[in-house]
């Protein structure tokens, strides 16, 4: 099983009855087909242990594991729009007139279609997460449009299913300004030493930090003079470090040393491995997402409002110079 690196998480709706052997059958027929020679793009689910024609839909310890693949053909433009020129010029040589904005589309797209059973493939593999029991799905991306495709192949493949994106009463902007402000991190969290503040006027300024302390006035400066935190690197009990976004999505996710020892795939081959992976991983951020929720105040309930965003206390004077890189 992969070691998660992100982590964007949804809450899955009362409408949907785990039904594990359902689902195992439902996804099976939407199996992961390779591009044909003309295809642009092709999607679908792949077996998570690896093994060809394998199952979809994997159990550990109750928790559900799945992996959707997205293969995609990449042509350059440069080379495309070359060929429609070069096209182009042969009709406006042969019949004395330059093609007109519709037959351009048209050669464009043939030459498309021409081209792409020489293109480049590329393959994009999500790891995907369900727990049944606390009703959550969690998806290792940070790229939304990749999450919308899977959320959506789920909802169409899966009888009743349906997420909704977790609100929390604080926004992890807020949030995040005042753990800095303040240098009190929530209960069982640590600030790290990277950050990126953004400024909400019109200047758009930024400001970002890498490797560097954020218990310094000058972060508390830009703070008071109006920049929210966009990311913020944290570890969670010394034993999950992560960035965390101002959209609630966790990057860059490392399990610390000590949090494999004895169990997972370096000490484990094959299906043996692969469980002691999905034992640990699902583990670890089955407490550390609840974890980050309360910090933030815990999850809204239906139908109340969305938070709004207070600004954080500050404790220096407001600086307006920008921190290096």
């Amino acid at each position: 099983m992969p070691r998660f690196k992100n982590a964007l998480a949804f809450r899955i709706e009362p409408s949907w009855n785990p039904d594990f052997d359902a689902a195992q059958q439902q996804l099976d027929g939407l199996r992961f087909v390779p591009c044909g020679p003309s295809q642009e793009s092709s999607t679908g689910w792949v077996p998570p242990r690896g093994a060809e024609h394998g199952l979809l839909l994997e159990s550990v310890g109750g928790q559900w594991l799945l992996e959707y693949m997205i293969e995609s053909k990449t042509l350059p433009a440069s080379v495309i729009r070359r060929k429609v020129d070069e096209r182009c010029a042969q009709i406006e040589a042969q019949t004395g007139r330059a093609p007109g904005k519709k037959e351009k589309k048209q050669i464009k797209e043939d030459v498309t279609q021409e081209l792409l059973p020489l293109a480049f493939t590329r393959h994009a593999r999500v790891a995907v997460w369900i727990d049944p029991q606390a009703r959550r799905l969690t998806l290792d991306t940070s790229n939304q449009a990749r999450a919308d495709a899977v959320v959506t192949a789920l909802v169409q493949g899966l009888d009743g299913f349906a997420v909704a994106a977790f609100h929390t009463q604080v926004e992890p902007a807020s949030a995040m300004a005042g753990w800095l402000a303040t240098q009190e991190p929530p209960a069982g969290f640590t600030i790290d030493r990277e950050c990126e503040l953004k400024a909400t006027d019109d200047s758009k300024a930024v400001v970002r930090y890498a490797k560097h302390p954020l218990d310094i006035d000058e972060v508390r400066g830009h703070i008071e003079a109006g920049k929210r935190p966009t990311r913020l690197a944290m570890t969670w009990e010394d034993r999950v470090s992560f960035e965390l976004t101002e959209g609630m999505q966790l990057r860059k996710l490392q399990f610390l040393e000590g949090v494999f020892d004895g169990g997972g795939s370096d000490a484990k081959q094959g299906d043996e491995g692969f469980d002691a992976d999905a034992a640990i991983v699902t583990g670890e951020l089955g407490a550390l997402l609840p974890a980050l929720m309360e910090a933030l105040g815990g999850e809204m309930a239906m139908g109340q409002p969305a938070p709004k965003a207070e600004a954080a206390p500050a404790e220096a004077p407001a600086q307006t110079e920008d921190a290096p890189f």
